[in-house]
């Protein structure tokens, strides 16, 4: 059996900490449950279990990050899988929006996700193996008609493009995709979503984790195809 590791953004709580789990109750992916401070994630890694290992990784800072991610990998060896799952929403239409706040979310929610598949992807295409999940949203979609807050709509429909160019750049042993995991309960998705961090973790861990003849460059909600 072979035996991946999987770096979890945000995994502290949520949609992330669901993710985690889920992939670490495989038995066949080592997690590294990634939070912004040490607390958090070493509190991430115990509530994983699995042998999970929390490591300090701040998205806020994109460039900042893209560093962290080499040393996270150069101290745990080779990542096989990178879901960039850590995300911020500022309420607001596009009129109420502060450039400031769409500069911030835009940092996380989408140059985040770039540097890291940027720092971890070539070496995933190097060894002939790898799984990028970006968390999107149904918010994200032009489909949908971007109708959440100005900011965060932008920032997930950007991290749509995210996955579109880096998918052929490398390759079909390397999957990337982008993932609605819905309305979700969290701190974020509120107590009136419809959804379980569990149900919400479910297409996001089957991307992580497909066969080799699997898709890429796609995005999907509830394991089908979901209309950018």
């Amino acid at each position: 059996m072979t035996r991946r590791t999987a770096l979890v953004t945000g995994a502290n709580r949520g949609i992330g900490l669901a993710i985690a789990q889920g992939l670490a109750a495989r038995g066949d992916i080592h997690v590294l449950a990634a939070s912004r401070d040490a607390t958090k994630a070493e509190a991430a890694a115990l509530a994983v279990g699995g042998g999970a290992v929390g490591v300090v990784l701040d998205v806020s800072d994109p460039v900042d990050a893209e560093v962290c991610a080499r040393v996270i990998e150069a101290d745990h060896g080779p990542i096989d899988i990178l879901i960039n799952n850590a995300g911020i929403l500022i309420d607001g239409n596009a009129v109420e929006t502060r450039t400031a706040d769409l500069a911030r979310t835009l940092a996380v929610n989408t140059v985040a996700p770039f540097a890291l598949t940027r720092a971890l992807g070539p070496g995933m295409k190097s060894r002939g193996w790898g799984r990028i999940v970006n968390v999107s949203s149904a918010l994200g979609s032009f489909d949908e008609g971007l109708g959440g807050p100005a900011s965060y709509s932008i920032s997930k429909a950007a991290l749509n493009a995210v996955t579109v160019t880096f998918a052929p750049v490398l390759g079909p042993e390397v999957k990337v995709n982008s993932a609605s995991p819905g309305w979700v309960r969290t701190a974020m998705g509120g107590d009136a979503a419809p959804l379980s961090p569990e149900e919400g973790a479910d297409t996001p861990i089957w991307l992580a984790t497909l066969p080799d003849d699997g898709p890429t460059g796609s995005f999907f909600r509830d394991r089908r195809p979901f209309a950018w």
